[in-house]
């Protein structure tokens, strides 16, 4: 159990919070587990902004001490269907990366959770990476959490003062279902949730791109009901 800060609450951590179900669900964990919640947002002017919003109404569900929503143009990069005038695909999975991979996102986002992070003095950081039931990404792998967790040792100087970070990865080998399972016995509200990539004009999720999809079946193999509303 972490220790108790100088507010008498539990150890600092912060979590990347992006607004979708896996990282309302890794929050939530982090609370169970008795930290006090430092969450990040970042405003990375994606496609579906719509996330933003369910982040703040998470981190205020959650009693988060603080919630930064941290803004950073990637669409001055593009190369995503999230950050450029690109097409989100509504036909299905593949085994191929998708377009909406956003080029080194979790990299990025990471290395913005750990500068906050030494900046607070935590040394705990929680990400819901999964690496079952994903659209392929090479940011959510295993070995990418573990070989970041050593560059955040040897790039800074709470780890070169043998302070290391770890960063908590609890969904990463959980299937949609199992995270779905995990919000309901949280007592999480899912609808507070969003995870489409691609949402209509009046703001319901579009219901056919991979993350809408995903997560569809995640709850349908559950047996649980999601409180989002889709188009199709």
């Amino acid at each position: 159990m972490p220790q108790s800060n100088s507010s008498g609450k539990g150890r600092d951590a912060v979590v990347l919070l992006s607004g979708g179900l896996d990282s309302m669900v890794v929050a939530g964990l982090a609370r169970e587990a008795g930290y006090c919640i430092n969450a990040l947002t970042i405003d990375y002017n994606q496609r579906h902004r719509r996330e933003i919003e369910s982040a703040k109404v998470i981190a205020e569900f959650l009693g988060a001490e603080r919630h930064v929503v941290l803004p950073l143009d990637l669409r001055q990069f593009g190369g995503s269907a999230l950050t450029d005038d690109i097409e989100v695909p509504k036909s299905g999975l593949s085994d191929e990366i998708p377009v909406t991979y956003v080029p080194a996102r979790n990299l990025v986002f990471l290395s913005l959770t750990l500068a906050w992070a030494e900046a607070i003095g935590a040394h705990d950081i929680f990400i819901g990476v999964n690496a079952l039931d994903y659209s392929g990404y090479p940011d959510c792998r295993p070995e990418f959490i573990a070989g970041f967790e050593k560059i955040a040792e040897l790039a800074t100087k709470s780890g070169a003062e043998g302070q290391p970070f770890k960063i908590h990865a609890p969904l990463q080998h959980l299937t949609k279902s199992e995270i779905a399972s995990e919000a309901v016995r949280l007592e999480l509200p899912t609808e507070m949730s969003w995870s489409c990539y691609d949402p209509d004009p009046s703001g319901i999720a579009c219901g056919l791109c991979d993350s809408c999809r995903l997560r569809k079946a995640g709850f349908e193999q559950a047996g649980l009901i999601d409180g989002t509303r889709y188009a199709a």
